[in-house]
């Protein structure tokens, strides 16, 4: 699939806002930490996938009925569903100058009941851009970090009528950032997450 930049100007996928808050001292802190292990930036993309993938489980999988949409706050309340996720892994991988971009999906929601849109990164390295997926492993799912060929959660299905979106966004999309804002909780963030961009 072709991904298409937002924008043809890569700072604004390396900039701050209220959502990649990688200004944020809890934000800088932590990419500080794992930058110490890194090598490298691809190393450092990779650990802190990782990080956000493994150490922060997704409110779904975990029954965390809080609604986290800061990157600042993800990290610090340690949950998210797959936008919030994305949102801090955004701000770990831009606060140390890796332009991050937010990609999504079209996906069946929960038992077949309708679709969602589902939230990723694309991460550019080598002049191109590559999604991954920090929603969190669970049986059945097992996305990996990977410049090499695309290890997502899941792959959708046209029969089903579930999409890639090509579009890569430098802030989140405002019909998914307006229902994180307003959700109460997240049973009513998961019943009202739009089913289309």
């Amino acid at each position: 699939m072709q991904l298409i930049q937002e924008t043809p100007d890569l700072s604004a996928y390396l900039a701050a806002d209220e959502v990649i808050d990688h200004h944020h001292p809890l934000v800088r802190e932590t990419a500080a930490r794992l930058a110490e292990k890194a090598a490298d930036s691809y190393v450092y993309a990779q650990t802190a996938y990782e990080f956000v993938r493994d150490t922060i489980p997704h409110s779904a999988d975990s029954g965390d009925m809080r609604v986290t949409w800061r990157a600042s706050d993800v990290l610090a309340q340690g949950t998210g569903i797959c936008h919030a996720k994305a949102h801090a892994l955004a701000a770990l991988l831009r606060a140390e100058d890796i332009p991050t971009a937010l990609a999504y999906q079209r996906l069946t929601h929960d038992a077949g009941s309708g679709h969602c849109v589902h939230g990723l990164i694309a991460v550019r390295f080598h002049g191109s851009w590559h999604r991954q997926d920090c929603r969190g492993n669970k049986p059945g799912v097992d996305a990996q970090f990977s410049l090499a060929g695309e290890r997502l959660a899941w792959v959708p299905d046209a029969k089903s009528n579930e999409m890639d979106f090509p579009v890569l966004y430098a802030a989140p999309h405002p019909a998914v950032l307006r229902v994180m804002k307003e959700a109460p909780d997240r049973p009513y963030l998961w019943e009202n997450l739009p089913d289309a961009l």
